[in-house]
């Protein structure tokens, strides 16, 4: 058995030699910026803010911030969600790790990013005016700094995947609405027009919809039935894997 000064005196080494090591590694900047969608009814949509400060200063980006050292990702995420947009509870998922060398030309940075989905008709609009926020079509968004473009061509794929493993219209929908709003919501993600037999049938199959005894009379001189999501069913779907091929 060693003596207690000589462990003492190995351990105090040891801990020196770590010490040692991680003041000598690189330090780099870790982001965290979140690809927010929301829909109208027509068009799916991203939540953009226009830049103010340089670089690039006065063009558009994704919404985003760092890392505190208390935080973990996900706290971090919901703490720049609530800051841009006021909500604190809504679907979120992390997308992916960005760490190209120059991707930031003002301090190496590393981000991580992630992408949610609103109901824009929900979103509070001073938010957007405080920090000059603007919703733009996917289509006819305009180009953004740094890596941004490359991170939401991510993000609509991740999510234009989504529609056929999980269902997808709980968070972008209000609460009641008709079956050619959903269609409308999944023609936007998809970026094609879908049959409207076939869609009505597939989902369906799903069993997540509650028909209500209401209708929208807006939508025809008939009026169309008006339905909402059965919260229990669809958080169900949401932990199995199924296939949905529209």
């Amino acid at each position: 058995m060693k003596p207690l000064w000589k462990f003492l005196y190995l351990h105090r080494k040891n801990l020196f030699k770590m010490l040692n090591t991680y003041s000598s590694a690189d330090k780099v900047l870790l982001a965290v910026d979140c690809i927010i969608f929301g829909f109208d009814n027509e068009d799916l949509k991203i939540l953009l803010v226009k830049r103010d400060f340089e670089p690039e200063k006065g063009k558009w980006s994704l919404m985003g911030g760092f890392l505190k050292k208390d935080e973990v990702l996900n706290d971090a995420a919901t703490r720049i969600l609530d800051h841009y947009t006021g909500f604190n509870d809504i679907y979120m998922e992390q997308l992916y790790t960005f760490s190209e060398i120059d991707r930031d030309p003002v301090e190496r940075t590393i981000s991580v990013a992630y992408y949610a989905l609103i109901n824009v008709k929900n979103h509070n609009e001073d938010f957007t005016e405080n920090f000059n926020a603007q919703w733009f079509s996917i289509t006819d968004a305009p180009k953004l700094i740094f890596d941004h473009d490359n991170m939401l061509r991510h993000a609509i794929s991740r999510l234009r995947y989504r529609t056929s493993t999980k269902p997808i219209g709980f968070e972008l929908l209000p609460e009641k609405f008709t079956m050619r709003q959903l269609q409308k919501l999944y023609e936007a993600i998809l970026s094609k027009k879908l049959d409207k037999r076939n869609f009505i049938s597939k989902i369906n199959s799903l069993d997540i919809l509650i028909k209500l005894n209401e209708k929208d009379m807006l939508s025809s001189r008939k009026g169309s039935y008006l339905y909402t999501f059965d919260k229990d069913k669809y958080e169900e779907k949401l932990l199995d894997n199924f296939v949905l091929n529209l």
